[in-house]
C-alpha cells in the first residue's frame, strides 16, 4: 500500500478508500459458499423485480417498504440499533417525532454501501439527489440510480446533459418529501468523512438538515471502489447476519452562523422572542438570495463564504461524531485520482 500513501489523510493516516477484505476463515468457508449460493437467486429474482417492474406499480408505500425490507432480509439484515441524539430508547412515538426528518427536512447522509440508499428508502421514502464538488446544483435521481452510484466512478461535475436544480426548488416542487443528499458525493469504507460538496448550501434559508451515519459490521460491505459488484454480493449473501448501525443527529439549520443559535432557541421554546426569529430568518434569506444572484454571473460564487461554512462544518462534524471516525482532508477529486491508480495496478496483476 506504499504506493497509494498519497490518498491517506495527512492528520491521521487514515485511507477512506482502500477497499475492506472480507472475512476469510477455512473453517467456515463451504458454510459461506452454501449461504451465497442459495441467496443469490433468491435475491437477485427479487432486486431485479422490484426495480424493473414492482418500482413502478402504484401498490403504495406500505407494499413497497415491505417490498423492500424483503431486499434488505434476504442477506440477514435484521438487526438495526437506532440511536437518535437527545432520545431515549422506547420514547421517540410520545415526545420527540419531531427529532426525525419531516416532508420538506433534508437528510445528510453518510454514503459507504448501495446499502444505504436502499435502507433510507425503507424508512423515509425520500428523493434521492447527486451532489458534486464545486457547485450547489444537485441532480435528482431515482432510487436504482442512488444505490448504482456506490459502484460508479465519481464525477468532479455534472454531466452535460444533465439537469440540475438546487435544493431550495426541489423542495419547493415537491412539498411533501423527504430529500437525501450525499454530501461526500462518493463512497467511502466508512473510516473517514470526506470533504463536503456546497451543495447543503443551496437549500431555503432555515431549513433542517439531519445528518444520519450508517455504519455496518461487518464492514466488507462498503463499496469504496468502483465496479466492484461481484465482492459486494459475495461479501452480502455469504455472511450469516449483516448489523446496520444508524445514528440520527439533532437538526442543523441552513442559516448563517450568527443566526444559528437564535433559530435553534426558538425550536426549543415557545416563549422566544418571534420578531427575533423572524430577523433571522429574513437576514438568511437576504444572504441566500445574493448567494443566489451572484452566482448566475459565474463559477466563483459557487463557493461557500465565511458566514456559510460553519453550516457545513456543523454537519460534517456531526457524521463523524456519530460514525465515530474522524474528518479528513481529501475529497472527491483525490478519489478519482485513487481510481486510476487502482486500475493501473491492476491492470499490471493481471499481466
Amino acid at each position: 500500500m506504499e504506493k497509494y500513501s498519497q490518498f491517506r489523510d495527512r492528520g491521521s493516516g487514515i485511507a477512506p478508500f482502500f477497499p475492506v477484505p472480507s472475512r476469510s476463515s477455512r473453517t467456515y468457508f463451504f458454510v459461506h459458499v452454501f449461504l451465497f449460493s442459495i441467496r443469490l437467486p433468491i435475491f437477485l429474482t427479487v432486486v431485479l423485480g422490484y426495480f424493473l417492474v414492482l418500482r413502478w406499480a402504484p401498490l403504495g408505500f406500505v407494499i413497497h417498504k415491505a417490498l423492500l425490507g424483503l431486499i434488505l432480509g434476504i442477506p440477514g439484515i435484521w438487526w438495526v440499533d437506532l440511536q437518535i441524539d437527545g432520545v431515549r430508547k422506547g420514547s421517540l412515538a410520545r415526545h420527540h417525532a419531531h427529532r426525525l426528518p419531516q416532508p420538506s427536512d433534508i437528510i445528510a447522509s453518510s454514503f459507504t454501501s448501495p446499502v444505504d440508499a436502499i435502507y433510507l428508502a425503507a424508512i423515509f421514502d425520500p428523493i434521492f439527489t447527486a451532489s458534486y464538488p464545486d457547485t450547489r446544483q444537485v441532480r435528482k435521481v431515482t432510487l436504482l440510480s442512488a444505490v448504482l452510484r456506490a459502484f460508479r466512478v465519481p464525477l468532479d461535475r455534472p454531466p452535460a446533459a444533465a439537469k440540475t436544480t438546487d435544493l431550495r426548488t426541489l423542495i419547493e416542487a415537491n412539498p411533501g418529501r423527504v430529500v437525501v443528499v450525499f454530501p461526500e458525493t462518493t463512497t467511502t469504507n466508512g473510516t473517514g468523512v470526506l470533504i463536503f460538496s456546497p451543495s447543503l448550501l443551496g437549500a431555503a434559508p432555515g431549513a433542517r438538515i439531519f445528518p444520519i451515519s450508517l455504519r455496518y459490521a461487518p464492514g466488507n460491505i462498503t463499496t469504496p471502489v468502483p465496479g466492484s459488484y461481484w465482492a459486494f454480493l459475495w461479501s452480502l449473501l455469504s455472511e450469516p447476519t449483516h448489523t446496520v448501525r444508524v445514528r440520527i443527529a439533532e437538526c442543523v439549520y441552513n442559516v448563517p452562523s450568527q443566526q444559528t443559535s437564535r433559530l435553534a432557541s426558538a425550536d426549543k421554546s415557545y416563549t422566544s422572542n418571534f420578531l427575533d426569529t423572524l430577523q433571522a430568518e429574513e437576514t438568511a434569506s437576504q444572504s441566500s438570495n445574493e448567494t443566489r444572484s451572484i452566482s448566475e454571473g459565474g463559477r466563483a460564487s459557487e463557493e461557500p463564504s465565511a458566514e456559510e461554512l460553519p453550516v457545513l462544518d456543523k454537519v460534517a462534524k456531526a457524521l463523524a461524531r456519530l460514525g465515530r471516525v474522524n474528518r479528513v482532508g481529501l475529497g472527491t477529486k483525490d478519489k478519482i485520482a485513487f481510481v486510476a491508480s487502482w486500475k493501473r495496478r491492476q491492470g499490471r496483476r493481471q499481466r
